[in-house]
């Protein structure tokens, strides 16, 4: 791990607790399974689907994907642990109550995003050769550090410049994530971007508009370059608290904590 590329969501888990990220990706111990996130993979690609075929699938196709998709992902943590109990759940949920209650929520989000997405019509920006930029994958190089993301999409805003997309089915959002997408497309493409923002699917509508086009190329840098010093050093120190019942790697952690 030392030698590999790093990412948004390595660079984050690090600063929120870098014990974390070392059982995980160091240690290498089996994260506990999480309904959203099979949730949130497949609307994913649900939602790629339906906009890669030039919205012209049936909605009923495009939910019948995020069924497959989910099932599928389900019962491959379900292989891992059959006990749903152990799954990690949010709120007052079970494991198993989570898993059939993010089904239904992500059929319900399935279609209101094919019915968003048709009214409103976003226009993406095509990558060299035409392709729409949809799941658009990046390696460059920032603060020093190979740096790999996908952005999930990228729209033309029709003045010469470019808007970054992540679509959300939880309540957390990343500036950083937008900001380091943003700066990518500058330096991979050598577009313009000057506003981000998220489609957020617990309300099938759009945040407000993030401004990204002061955001520099040295000050993402910089978060990357600690980071990844940091990892090369070996340092790893714990941040237990309230977070800790969110950590799918808690069960192998001898600072968990149930603080909240």
């Amino acid at each position: 791990m030392e030698n590999q590329p790093r990412s948004v969501s390595q660079t984050q888990q690090y600063e929120q607790c870098a014990w974390r990220w070392y059982l995980q990706r160091v240690a290498r111990v089996l994260p506990r399974p999480a309904a959203w996130s099979c949730h949130g993979s497949a609307f994913h690609s649900a939602a790629e689907a339906w906009e890669k075929s030039s919205r012209t699938m049936a909605a009923s196709d495009v939910m019948e994907l995020f069924h497959d998709e989910y099932t599928a992902l389900v019962n491959e943590g379900l292989d891992q642990e059959p006990d749903t109990d152990v799954w990690l759940s949010a709120g007052r949920y079970s494991g198993g109550e989570d898993i059939e209650r993010r089904y239904h929520l992500g059929m319900e989000q399935t279609a209101a995003y094919v019915e968003w997405s048709a009214a409103t019509r976003p226009v993406f920006w095509s990558e060299p050769g035409g392709k729409p930029a949809l799941e658009l994958s990046f390696v460059t190089e920032l603060g020093g550090v190979q740096v790999r993301g996908f952005i999930d999409q990228a729209l033309d805003e029709g003045d010469g410049s470019v808007r970054v997309r992540d679509l959300k089915t939880g309540s957390m959002k990343s500036k950083f994530q937008l900001q380091t997408y943003a700066v990518a497309m500058r330096k991979v493409w050598g577009v313009a971007v000057a506003k981000a923002d998220w489609y957020l699917a617990r309300t099938g509508r759009l945040s407000r508009p993030l401004t990204v086009g002061e955001v520099s190329e040295d000050e993402i840098g910089q978060r990357f370059a600690d980071m990844d010093a940091a990892v090369k050093r070996g340092d790893f120190p714990a941040n237990p608290g309230f977070d800790c019942r969110f950590c799918d790697v808690s069960h192998a952690c001898v600072f968990f904590s149930t603080k909240t």
